[in-house]
């Protein structure tokens, strides 16, 4: 008979320990969420605690009380580790992900100066107009834009409203700032955080060029490193506030978005994830950076030195905006029993359009009477899977290789129906991922080089397999002449480009 061993020290009949988990911590906009996950992507523990809303105001002014973050995020860890089995000692590394260009000016101490500026703050819109200008060159090669509510122009708004000597200020993101507050010293920024804010992970350097004609002082920007690097270990004081064991690894995060990518298991070149929600995003890794000269997509870099290219529609789920959340399910099923719609849609809810094409100009429209109220739902669903095509088709033609399955994650994808539309207007089918959040995505941060040797190691064992849905035979011939209508129209409205003969 096979007799298994104790391991060393153990007392015969003891339980074992605790299996070893990370640390995620999502801090979104209104809240701060924490999951603790093993090797195998099991969540152990989660915690979650509220933060303010942001103040809108004069100016186009979108403002956070910053000082707020760490003891949300403090209290979240702390719920999350006193519901693990050794109270959070089990806990190896932990890694903060937050919003894109939200930052704070703060003292050399850390303390903020003022309330945080948040990511979607408008008032430095002239000085991101001429950092445009003044950099254009270095964003044409990284395939950038500056918009009105870029970071790098709040910066520059910082250093003509300092309150006090702008010797002593700095600028922290949210995950700098915490990661500061976790480790008890200055740590340095990741080059995903850093992007919006005028790093040039191309170069690998802030613009100093840039810098100089807005007038901001270089020593207020800090050192920026991969996503996933060691940025210290937890000190005395964050321990107690946290439940986390002192001496814990602190790794750099991602923003928001490119930690949901990570976590559908997006993470190897060639691989590409749709997310369906209220907008439709499709992100993906490739070798080399990407460019695109219609400003449709842009690219952050991957933590492994390869790009993540990526753009964000200004439809999506919000498609279904004007129905009410209890009638989909039966408009689903009627939809499906129905078949292919007899009407095309473009459903855009707002004025203008951001990606697969870029036009100021574009709003909804119908092609055709629907014959009922399951007939016009279906052309909804048709018509967001058919600018899903199109982006795809836009990558493509940028040289992108794209691998079968595509990844899918959102709301949107929780819908049979419309994923298996969206699969058979690709062509190709969609892999499901059932956990695609940010935290979960800042845990696959801490675990590389901790709990797996590699990110793709990591995303490889804690990432859910998820279910895989196939186009529909039958149905591809009627989408695809549908899908023709509606790229002709696009066309002939002079909001799509015309394709190049031959």
């Amino acid at each position: 008979m096979h007799r298994t061993t104790p391991a060393a020290g153990a007392r015969p009949g003891a339980a074992p320990p605790p299996s070893p988990v990370v640390a995620g911590i999502d801090v979104a906009t209104a809240a701060v969420r924490v999951l603790c996950v093993d090797a195998h992507g099991t969540v152990r523990a989660e915690g979650r605690a509220e933060l303010p809303r942001p103040v809108r105001g004069g100016e186009g002014r979108s403002e956070q009380d910053a000082t707020r973050w760490w003891p949300a995020t403090a209290l979240a860890l702390r719920r999350a580790t006193a519901k693990l089995p050794a109270r959070g000692a089990e806990v190896r590394a932990v890694a903060v992900c937050a919003t894109s260009g939200t930052l704070v000016l703060t003292d050399t101490d850390g303390a903020p100066l003022a309330p945080a500026s948040m990511y979607d703050d408008r008032r430095a819109a002239d000085l991101n107009a001429r950092a445009q200008e003044a950099g254009a060159a270095r964003w044409r090669a990284l395939g950038l834009a500056v918009g009105p509510t870029a970071a790098l122009g709040r910066v520059a708004w910082y250093a003509r409203h300092a309150p006090r000597d702008p010797h002593d200020a700095r600028i922290a993101h949210t995950s700098d700032l915490l990661g500061r507050a976790l480790t008890g010293a200055p740590v340095a920024t990741d080059w995903s955080h850093a992007l919006k804010t005028g790093y040039d992970p191309r170069a690998r350097e802030w613009p100093a060029d840039v810098l100089d004609a807005l007038g901001v002082p270089a020593h207020w920007l800090p050192p920026v490193q991969p996503p996933g690097t060691s940025a210290g270990t937890v000190c005395a004081r964050a321990a107690a506030e946290t439940g986390l064991p002192q001496g814990c690894e602190v790794r750099l995060g991602m923003t928001d978005g490119c930690a949901g990518q990570l976590a559908t298991g997006a993470v190897s070149p060639g691989q590409f994830v749709g997310v369906l929600g209220t907008t439709y995003v499709l992100k993906g890794v490739t070798r080399d950076l990407v460019t695109d000269p219609s400003g449709a997509l842009y690219s952050h870099r991957h933590p492994d030195g390869w790009w993540l290219p990526g753009g964000a529609s200004s439809t999506g789920g919000e498609a279904l905006a004007h129905r009410a959340p209890e009638q989909l399910a039966a408009l689903d099923a009627a939809a499906a029993e129905r078949g292919p719609a007899t009407c095309v849609s473009y459903p855009l809810r707002r004025a203008g359009e951001r990606f697969p094409f870029v036009s100021g100009a574009a709003h909804g429209f119908t092609l055709g009477t629907p014959a009922d109220d399951a007939d016009r739902h279906r052309a909804d669903l048709e018509g967001v899977a058919f600018l899903e095509r199109l982006a795809l088709e836009r990558i493509r033609a940028l040289g992108v290789p794209v691998s079968a399955p595509l990844h899918t994650a959102g709301g949107g994808s929780r819908s049979p129906l419309w994923t298996r539309i969206r699969a058979t207007t690709l062509g190709i089918p969609l892999r499901v991922a059932p956990h695609a959040e940010t935290a979960l995505g800042a845990a696959l941060l801490a675990a590389t080089g901790t709990l797996h040797p590699s990110l793709e190691e990591a995303a490889r064992h804690m990432t859910a397999a998820g279910h895989t849905v196939d186009p529909v035979p039958e149905e591809q011939p009627a989408l695809e002449e549908t899908y023709a209508r509606f790229v002709t129209e696009l066309t002939r409205r002079g909001w799509l480009p015309a394709a190049p003969p031959g």
